[in-house]
């Protein structure tokens, strides 16, 4: 077995045991790029390529990680190779959040969420592939190139984090973070048959990641096992005095859940999100969860979430709002793309954000901007925030009968690349059941469940109290000792 086929938890016990050294496995790790990222294109940036004098980054690092474990020291992520969604900014790394604006940047800082994986030991191979500031749902709007889906190179992998998906899907790493203000964490990770979990709001810093919408971004991660995901979250979860946002509250192992009996749990079942649009395939694999479940015991019962049909034009509202304030900053001044014609300040302004943004970019900038504007900001913007507090209203009375909610991640799989990007509407309903948990602040976790009959990944979603991911994380576990659906190999080229 190739080096590169084991999880996080099985590299753990090996690289311990000395079976291999962290140099060998990130070694493994960066020939398995070579070998498939011309088809997937996962990676925007690799860190086995001469950046700022750093040679090897990779390989530093794991070396480093070698002197560690021969000094005995143990900690979940050492020596694991990772990769991180372009958005998380890394001190003498390029960050370009896949915009022509930020092409070439290179911070001075790096996120908190990706120090702590640092600190911890891991070994980072690279930056990978997202839509543009990570407004998309199919890792298409990068200005820098498209990522496939490794079950299906026709095919998108997802998105906003396109890029952190395939890259575990197809063994490029181990694990890697995203970020997810409306699915793009769970979202792909379904659609590319990974494990992916959005944190409850404030759970993970933001600090160092690239704002889209502020109120609704969150840090999570990508593995191919509930369990190994489980020890990424432990590792980057917790307060940072950095974000006003942060939570303070106590950080569990998420570990400890692991294996205890899921038996007695109550799991709800939504009508809202099992109605009209979505496949049959889709339908089929998650309601065959559901009476999996059912048979270790668990407690499954309908819950009500009235408001969740106005989630998503509340949530094209808010975000596009956000969007426009904290991409303002970009103004071809200060850093990044400034147009080499302009001829005046205001040709400066114009010229570069113009040329530096993507149609996708540009359109949640102008839809923004409008529903800021004076004369309709009563209108939309703050309707659409009394819409997101029933939404929020909603899961808290369901969560009074319920301790996790169970729903399908996306309602199709894969679609071909350039099937929906002239329709922004059909794009946005990709993400149609995963946008409500943002708009509540809650986690949610996306579990492989099975394949079409065209051999693509199908996944159910568990949406989890606020700050108990631990539940999430139990009965995700409790669902993959029983089956192998993500121990299966995409046929990549």
């Amino acid at each position: 077995m190739s080096l590169t086929e084991h999880t996080l938890c099985e590299h753990r016990d090996h690289l311990d045991g000395k079976r291999y050294s962290a140099v060998e496995l990130a070694n493994a790790y960066l020939e398995r790029i070579a070998q498939t990222d011309e088809a997937i294109g996962s990676y925007l940036h690799v860190c086995r390529e001469i950046i700022k004098q750093q040679w090897l980054i990779a390989l530093r690092q794991a070396r480093a990680a070698d002197d560690r474990l021969a000094r005995g020291e143990r900690t979940a992520l050492l020596g694991i190779p990772i990769g991180l969604k372009d958005i998380f900014l890394t001190a003498g790394i390029p960050t370009t959040c896949a915009s022509r604006i930020l092409e070439g940047y290179v911070p001075p800082y790096t996120a908190t969420s990706a120090q702590k994986l640092l600190d911890a030991g891991a070994v980072l191979l690279g930056k990978l592939n997202m839509d543009e500031f990570a407004m998309g749902s199919s890792t298409e709007t990068s200005h820098f190139k498209i990522t496939r889906n490794p079950w299906d190179l026709e095919r998108i992998p997802g998105g906003s984090s396109g890029g952190s998906a395939s890259s575990v899907a197809a063994r490029q790493c181990v694990a890697s973070l995203g970020t997810d203000p409306g699915g793009s964490i769970r979202q792909p990770a379904a659609l590319c048959g990974v494990v992916g979990l959005k944190p409850t709001y404030g759970r993970v810093s933001r600090y160092g990641v690239i704002a889209f919408a502020s109120s609704l971004d969150q840090v999570g991660p990508f593995a191919r096992t509930v369990g190994d995901c489980a020890l990424m979250l432990s590792a980057i979860a917790g307060y940072d005095s950095h974000d006003s946002t942060s939570s303070p509250l106590s950080v569990p192992d998420y570990s400890d859940t692991l294996g205890k009996s899921v038996a007695g749990l109550r799991l709800g079942i939504p009508a809202e999100y099992f109605g009209a649009g979505i496949d049959s395939e889709v339908k089929a694999a998650v309601e065959a969860v559901i009476r999996y479940y059912e048979g270790l015991g668990v407690i499954c019962k309908p819950v009500n979430l009235p408001h969740t049909e106005y989630a998503l034009a509340t949530y094209y509202i808010i975000a596009p709002a956000e969007a426009s304030s904290n991409l303002a900053r970009y103004d071809g001044i200060r850093f990044g793309f400034r147009d080499a014609e302009a001829k005046s300040l205001r040709e400066v302004y114009d010229r570069s954000r113009s040329r530096g943004f993507g149609p996708e970019v540009t359109r949640r900038i102008m839809l923004g901007t409008y529903v800021l504007s004076a004369g309709y900001y009563e209108a939309y913007y703050r309707k659409a925030q009394k819409v997101r507090t029933l939404i929020k209203q909603d899961f808290d009375a369901a969560f009074a009968e319920v301790d996790a909610i169970i729903t399908p991640v996306a309602p199709t799989p894969a679609f071909k690349i350039g099937e929906k990007t002239s329709d922004p509407v059909q794009m946005y309903l990709s993400d149609v059941f995963t946008i409500p948990v943002n708009m509540a602040g809650l986690p949610g976790l996306s579990v492989p469940c099975g394949f079409t009959t065209s051999n693509l990944p199908l996944a159910f979603q568990l949406i989890g109290k606020p700050f108990d991911e631990a539940t999430l994380l139990q009965l995700g576990h409790a669902y993959q000792q029983g089956t192998d659906w993500h121990r299966r190999v995409p046929a990549v080229a």
